[in-house]
């Protein structure tokens, strides 16, 4: 996607909103899950599900509930009351003090979990597990529900955010955890569960400034692999006259939603 504008000069290098707004996003602390720091610099189309309300729903009648990839805890905290025993998970370090913090007053029992290990849990330890942008392994999934126990996950879909990458000039993302409905249900399948409900949604994301762009690539680096600002500093100016100049640079979320049950 070319979105060089028509009257580039050698004097945008010098443009002093730009330099502003790439400081205040580099600047702009990152704490787990939690991308307020975004609230008006973007305007997303909301998905035509709640997991939130999904998730409320089915932990209503839980005893035990797992959280895997909890980030700093900010969506299971929402959540409450929680079951009595609540486990959450987190992989990545920075997170897990804020998650302590967060959730430990709430009777959560927060475990490292590095991505590849096992679960830190027992057999069938759990009646529901939760998943919101998290990874997620079919195997250890129904070894530590209960038979008849409830997973409900939502998840980034292999098509996010691509309007990103092309205007950037940087490779689609290649991770191995790039979803399709179609893998994540059959993943689900191939170990036993039942797939109670499957679904995906492309909402519009708009970018209304350079800094919600730059904030956004440093909260999900697997989006540009490479992402550097020194180094994308010419693709970075050009998206940056084309907000000015339209008022906004559209993107669309790529979102999975499935709700599996373990046989009894």
């Amino acid at each position: 996607m070319d979105l060089t504008l028509p009257g580039s000069t050698p004097s945008d290098r010098c443009d002093p909103s730009f330099e502003v707004l790439l400081a205040a996003a580099q600047a702009a602390p990152l704490h787990g899950w939690d991308l307020s720091w975004l609230r008006d610099r973007i305007e997303e189309q909301p998905l035509p599900w709640s997991f939130g309300e999904l998730a409320r729903k089915a932990i209503d009648d839980a005893e035990s509930l797992l959280d895997i990839d909890t980030g700093g805890g900010e969506n299971l905290a929402r959540l409450q009351p929680l079951p009595a025993r609540t486990v959450a998970t987190e992989a990545w370090e920075p997170n897990v003090a804020p998650a302590v913090a967060r959730l430990r007053p709430l009777g959560v029992d927060v475990r490292v979990h590095r991505h590849g290990d096992r679960l830190p849990a027992a057999d069938g330890e759990f009646d529901v597990v939760l998943n919101r942008h998290g990874h997620f392994d079919p195997a250890e999934l129904w070894r530590v529900l209960r038979p008849g126990g409830l997973f409900l996950t939502q998840q980034v879909g292999a098509d996010n955010d691509l309007a990103l990458n092309e205007a950037l000039g940087a490779p689609a993302v290649a991770h191995p955890r790039a979803l399709t409905l179609d893998t994540a249900v059959s993943a689900l399948r191939r170990v036993g569960f039942e797939v109670v409900d499957g679904r995906d949604a492309r909402p519009t994301m708009l970018f209304r400034d350079i800094a919600a762009v730059v904030y956004q690539l440093r909260a999900v680096p697997w989006q540009i692999a490479d992402f550097d600002v020194d180094r994308y500093d010419r693709q970075l100016r050009n998206l940056h006259r084309y907000i000015r100049e339209h008022g906004a640079f559209t993107a669309h979320h790529h979102r999975l939603l499935v709700v599996a049950r373990k046989h009894p």
